[in-house]
């Protein structure tokens, strides 16, 4: 592969129904960057599945969490000298087809940090259950508050980073319900973020832990994890030219 070194990171979990086809994807989409599944202590055969499709796997030796399987894999790419990394889900919800739209800002060089948003044009086709919808406006609000730039999506996992991105995240990255409280961390940390609008698929195989009550439960717990976020101070990164 020419250009930047680029890897794919996927943490997973019990996805043995799902890995191999985001795997498949990401290889058919783009077959110049590497794939590493980060197995977060799965039960299943979600490891063996991966390798077997030829991606590098990172085997936790108990579970952490969606926040530090995510983290591992960011430190892997720095640790390897990668100077751009994807992060998807391994439960097929993300289409790899869609890498190369949030690659665009990156290879432009018109951000640090790209996020998948579902919501960028209004157009879209996702439509939340009503407690995960309350959920997502009101962190959009307030990130956009926190962080003095309008963010449509906090909770999306489909993100695309460059090396100042990857430093950051190897280093700065929250463990529990993460991807809102990490967005406000890029900002603060001066980051430039570019939002592109993405689709988001329907689960095929798994069930969702977010009930009702988690939702709420949820929503609680990223106001006061933003609270403190928001009260640190965070160094700005050499890598960001913001």
């Amino acid at each position: 592969m020419t250009g930047p070194r680029t890897v794919a990171v996927v943490p997973a979990f019990d996805e043995s129904g799902a890995i191999g086809r985001v795997v498949g994807e990401i290889r058919a989409a783009q077959p110049g960057i590497d794939v590493v599944v980060v197995d977060d202590a799965s039960t299943d055969d979600t490891a063996a599945v991966a390798e077997a499709l030829g991606a590098t796997v990172l085997r936790l030796p108990f579970n952490v969490g969606i926040g530090g399987a995510v983290q591992t894999g960011f430190r892997y790419a720095l640790e390897e000298g990668y100077e751009r990394a994807v992060r998807l889900d391994g439960d097929g919800q993300h289409d790899a087809a869609e890498i190369g739209r949030l690659l665009g800002p990156l290879v432009r060089d018109e951000a640090d940090l790209v996020i998948g948003s579902r919501f960028v044009d209004g157009g879209g086709s996702y439509r939340p259950p009503f407690g995960r919808r309350l959920g997502i406006r009101v962190f959009a609000r307030l990130v956009s508050l926190l962080g003095g730039q309008r963010v449509t999506d906090t909770t999306s996992g489909f993100i695309a980073l460059d090396r100042a991105g990857i430093e950051l995240f190897a280093r700065e990255y929250p463990h529990d319900y993460p991807e809102v409280e990490a967005t406000l961390v890029a900002l603060r940390s001066g980051l430039r973020l570019s939002q592109v609008q993405v689709e988001m698929r329907e689960r095929e195989t798994g069930a969702s832990s977010i009930t009702f009550v988690r939702s709420l439960y949820y929503i609680v717990k990223v106001l006061l994890a933003l609270l403190v976020a928001s009260l640190r101070r965070y160094p700005r990164l050499e890598g960001a030219r913001r």
